[in-house]
């Protein structure tokens, strides 16, 4: 039968679809197919063999962390089938499960490609201070309340880190990558009621880089680090002196950006909604 199906929706060229995608990470063990456990590679693969009936490879713009969201990641694959671009986001969410969405599917020239077209990635960080838990934030921040955070001193610490710099600092050993430098395009932090925000682009980033950030960066912003200790810290790529991970549920890869992308802004650019609780 799926030979046979295959015929049927089988088209004499290929044609390159992108997509826009969204996941909870909860539940995931991050973008990458492995051996074990869940992942949104594995996932989306696996319903697009369901219709083509043959494995094809998705290639995406990132790969974020078991554990981490993303709001709009971009990954792309060559479609052998008639079936057009832009429908292949409704056939494939009947086939997802539901931490997975794709939010739009759009034609590419043959030479576009989600990773290495791209031009930035910007993820954001997001901590929840107020000293109650709350069941419905929990699964996308991270609470935080042990001590207050000054969130100018933040500000101040990463502010330098704009350019082009060599952060091996926060270079995992158990990185493929062969290098530490990273562009940092822009890099902020800032607050909303009892929500603190850390938001950082660059072209690429290392592996875990973001959540060893933070995890430093909240040694500032509670008064453990001078805005200068943080400073000399990753400028004299001190890796030994950045010991904790921020946890991963608080973060999330919030857009992915192209000279090109065929989708409007509505569709991937600042699609993670906001909590708006108010500090009472």
């Amino acid at each position: 039968m799926a030979k046979q199906n295959h015929k049927l929706i089988t088209n004499s060229q290929t044609e390159r679809v992108a997509l826009v995608i969204q996941y909870a990470g909860t539940h995931l063990c991050g973008w990458q197919k492995q051996p074990q456990g869940r992942t949104v590679q594995a996932e989306i693969e696996n319903a697009i063999e369901q219709v083509l009936g043959r494995s094809v490879n998705i290639y995406g713009a990132g790969r974020t962390d078991s554990g981490v969201h993303a709001a709009a990641q971009v990954a792309h694959f060559d479609n052998p089938s008639v079936i057009p671009a832009t429908r292949w986001a409704s056939v494939l969410n009947s086939r997802l499960p539901d931490d997975i969405v794709i939010r739009a599917t759009a034609a590419v020239n043959d030479d576009w490609h989600a990773r290495f077209s791209a031009l930035y990635r910007r993820y954001r960080y997001t901590i929840y201070t107020a000293r109650q838990p709350n069941v419905f934030v929990r699964p996308y921040s991270w609470h935080y309340y042990q001590s207050p955070l000054d969130i100018e001193r933040i500000q101040a610490a990463v502010a330098p880190m704009l350019g082009t710099h060599h952060l091996a600092a926060f270079h995992r050993t158990d990185s493929g990558r062969s290098h530490s430098w990273v562009e940092i395009q822009d890099v902020g932090c800032h607050q909303l009621g009892d929500f603190v925000q850390i938001e950082i682009q660059a072209n690429g980033f290392l592996y875990g880089m973001v959540r060893l950030l933070v995890g430093l960066l909240i040694q500032v912003g509670n008064g453990d680090l001078s805005v200068t200790e943080f400073t000399n810290i990753w400028q004299s790529e001190q890796r030994s002196r950045v010991r904790h991970s921020a946890p991963a549920k608080g973060l999330c890869l919030l857009r992915v950006g192209y000279p090109d992308l065929p989708f409007p802004k509505s569709v991937w650019y600042d699609t993670q909604p906001q909590f708006l609780l108010p500090t009472l």
